[in-house]
């Protein structure tokens, strides 16, 4: 009988031991799924989020990542730069030489590579976010950062003065790529990039500015030009939505869905301003509106003598290229005898428009879309406009860019015969034609620049006023020209109304 309850209460206390483990289990796997999902909870949250939850107790050295960091791809760059370095030097002097030319500031008559070399530090990639994977591409973000040892000279040369090579020393950049790959089932697997800087953060671009053999002094405000060349080309031509396509692999590539096209117009009438800031001495300032979402497009209005309260009532039309992006910006300007004084500015992003819906806006003017380095932050009145946007159809689309082609091209023919003195100048009512038609419900868009008229006399004077984007950072050599013009697209005609 000993045995035999021995057993039983062996079995017993077995059963019952293994009843025991198996809630301990159930309950610690219950445990960790519940912390699993505060976990979840937790890891949706964002910084403001945790900051209102803990209040003043919030952790300083809590950080959110969004790029990966990629070592190995800075140690295999490094390798790799001498290589790299021969390949970007031919796409900068393809690309970029022509560019300056069409950037070319008035009063220099020729601007070039003298010299161009990359030097042998490489660039570093602080991190990589992946923005969007779909079929046959791949988009990135890439965080660039470049202090490197380049050999960039300059062949500038101005009316009656001899050529004088500037060299670009002490370059450093620190900006966002995005790059967007196309795939392709054939080796090397890509068969072309998409290259931009984005707008935020801003793009910083610092260098010196040094004559080799002379001194800048010989060509008055050369620093000043090829700083406001420099941020042009930048916002113009290189910053998101604008972009450099680059075929790969050596076979002719189908890129025209990775280039930029028309999405839409922007009819936009500059109503009045209203108590602009009195600029002169004596009586009252003569104001005008520039207005542009690509500086390379940009238009104005007529001048008012001797008005701080001025009605234009002028209608424009500017093309647009990304409308999540761009922005219309207006600038008013007082005429002047020499260079023309700025009153404000305004900034009017295409996202906030309705398509198909009129909206008129009363914006108040800035002294700079850039306050943090303004001073003087008093009130300098504001500007009333009134804007319609229209989506673009296909057919429209493709008229569009046809238009905008012709426009270029008929500013590049009225800069050969002087009477632009550079091709982002502003372009007045005098110098606009009829325009063509962009589609059966598009409009006019364009100026055919037919006629040309006195107006124009002053077609210079935007010389240091035509920079788009803030490539911020102090240039060591040189003064930096104020920002005014952001890094906005398209094209326009005033039309009357």
């Amino acid at each position: 009988m000993g045995l035999m309850s021995g057993m039983v209460m062996g079995i017993l206390f077995g059963i019952a031991l293994m009843a025991g483990w198996k809630r301990m289990m159930n309950r610690r796997s219950d445990k960790r799924i519940s912390k699993a999902v505060d976990v979840k909870q937790v890891s949706a949250l964002n910084r403001d989020d945790l900051k209102k939850i803990c209040g003043d107790n919030f952790p300083e050295w809590i950080s959110f990542p969004v790029f990966e960091q990629v070592k190995w791809l800075n140690k295999h760059l490094s390798k790799l730069w001498p290589f790299v370095a021969d390949a970007a030097e031919a796409v900068i002097r393809d690309s970029v030489e022509p560019t300056l030319e069409e950037y070319r500031p008035p009063g220099i008559s020729s601007l070039k590579f003298s010299k161009l070399s990359l030097g042998t530090v490489a660039p570093k990639i602080e991190g990589i976010r992946v923005q969007s994977l779909k079929e046959g591409q791949i988009t990135m973000d890439i965080d660039f950062r470049w202090g490197g040892d380049p050999d960039i000279i300059l062949a500038v040369e101005a009316a009656r003065i001899a050529s004088i090579p500037i060299q670009l020393k002490d370059l450093q950049v620190f900006t966002v790529i995005r790059a967007i790959f196309q795939l392709t089932d054939e080796i090397p697997c890509i068969s072309a990039v998409v290259v931009a800087l984005l707008a935020e953060p801003k793009p910083r671009i610092d260098y010196t500015l040094k004559a080799v053999g002379g001194s800048l002094t010989a060509l008055p405000g050369i620093s000043d030009m090829i700083d406001d060349t420099v941020n042009s080309i930048v916002t113009d031509t290189l910053q998101w939505p604008h972009r450099i396509v680059v075929p790969i692999g050596g076979m002719p590539v189908d890129t025209s869905d990775l280039e930029l096209k028309p999405v839409g117009k922007a009819t936009v009438t500059v109503v009045k301003a209203t108590e602009l800031k009195n600029m002169e001495l004596l009586g009252k300032s003569d104001p005008y509106v520039a207005l542009h979402i690509r500086p390379l497009f940009k238009v104005k209005t007529k001048v008012i003598d001797n008005n701080l309260n001025p009605v234009w009532n002028e209608t424009f039309e500017l093309i647009a290229e990304d409308k999540e992006t761009q922005s219309l910006i207006f600038e008013v300007f007082d005429e002047d005898i020499g260079d023309d004084k700025r009153l404000g500015v305004a900034k009017l992003p295409l996202i906030e428009l309705e398509a198909g819906r009129s909206k008129q806006i009363e914006l108040s003017l800035l002294p700079s879309l850039d306050m943090l380095k303004i001073k003087d932050k008093k009130d300098r009145g504001s500007l009333t406009v009134e804007v319609r946007y229209h989506e673009f159809t296909k057919k429209e689309q493709l008229s569009a860019l046809e238009e905008e082609k012709r426009m270029l091209e008929e500013r590049h023919k009225l800069k050969e015969e002087g009477v632009l003195e550079s091709t982002v100048d502003a372009v007045d009512e005098t110098a606009s034609g009829a325009g063509a038609p962009v589609g059966a419900k598009a409009g006019h868009v364009g100026g055919g620049f037919a006629a040309v008229g006195s107006g124009l006399h002053k077609a210079g004077k935007f010389m240091e006023r035509t920079i788009a984007a803030h490539t911020g950072g102090n240039k060591k050599g040189g003064a930096t020209t104020p920002v005014n013009s952001i890094q906005e697209n398209g094209g326009a005609k005033p039309r009357s109304t």
